[in-house]
């Protein structure tokens, strides 16, 4: 008998089953699960210190032995959760950029009561407002998870806020509307996350002239994006910069070093005149 094949019995019982593709994508999808879970389980003991509004600061100033860095000029970072959750998902994005740098850093609660995008984006505005006379400073930096890039980007689009934002990051963000979960149209915020709602459409309109530099982030396993690729910007007005992220699902973008790492770099950017709107960047992970 010759033997043409021989399936070695040491062969992982996935890859034996489907096809080489499949076998590496089913993997990649249950390590990210099994991601997602454990940063589920992590961010619900951390909830709780999140849920009272953090207390408003001058900044802290370094150390007088602490080596001077040139972090004078970098603005500061406001952080704005998404959808049912609050700032504690912030804690590690937090320390990694006070640990690089940024000395001044602001996280916003919107109430989970919040019923229209609209309505936050104006208490984002007042509350970047206070920021900015109570620092002295121009402008701000945004870094948005889910819900709270959508409200960060209405803010600066359509309420005057390219004047006071720079940059806005958003990690998870669902620009062009997401079609999950539909059994959750009955809230009001949700239908308004629905491809074609009317703040999606708003959006989607011109907007000549505006002045924030915006970079986004999505993932290739973001089970609340339908379709993934809503979560990149694609607005011709724009000065919008798309990055890819591999590996990881939605509740790990705030969470992972090597995101937090690319947000940093997104911040540094210097503006340009170019106004880039298809991705120009990767980001493997996992």
């Amino acid at each position: 008998m010759k033997v043409t094949r021989a399936e070695s019995p040491f062969l992982p019982f996935h890859q034996r089953l489907l096809p080489s593709p499949l076998a590496g994508l089913s993997m990649a999808l249950l390590k990210a699960t099994a991601l997602e879970l454990a940063i589920l389980a992590g961010h619900l003991l951390l909830y709780p210190s999140g849920i009272v509004q953090e207390r408003r600061a001058a900044p802290v100033p370094p150390p007088s032995d602490a080596p001077q860095l040139p972090t004078e000029a970098k603005p500061p970072v406001v952080l704005l959760h998404g959808l049912v959750d609050n700032r504690s998902v912030f804690f590690f994005l937090r320390r990694n950029l006070a640990q690089y740098g940024r000395r001044h850093i602001e996280s916003l609660n919107y109430s989970p009561l919040t019923r229209d995008i609209r309505a936050a984006a104006e208490v984002l505005g007042r509350h970047i407002e206070e920021i900015c006379e109570r620092t002295g400073r121009e402008q701000v930096d945004i870094v948005g998870h889910s819900l709270g890039g959508l409200i960060a980007r209405y803010y600066v689009q359509c309420l005057g806020g390219d004047l006071r934002v720079r940059t806005v990051v958003t990690l998870g963000t669902p620009h062009a509307g997401t079609r999950v979960l539909p059994l959750m149209n009955a809230h009001p915020i949700v239908r308004q996350m629905r491809p074609g709602s009317e703040v999606i459409e708003q959006l989607r309109k011109p907007a000549p002239g505006c002045r924030t530099q915006f970079v986004s982030f999505w993932s290739d396993l973001d089970g609340l994006m339908d379709p993934l690729e809503t979560a990149a910007i694609d607005h011709p007005d724009l000065l919008a910069q798309s990055v890819q992220v591999s590996g990881i699902g939605h509740l790990a973008l705030p969470v992972h070093p090597a995101v937090a790492a690319g947000i940093r770099q997104a911040l540094d950017i210097e503006q340009t005149e170019a106004r880039p709107t298809a991705d120009t960047g990767g980001l493997t992970v996992a």
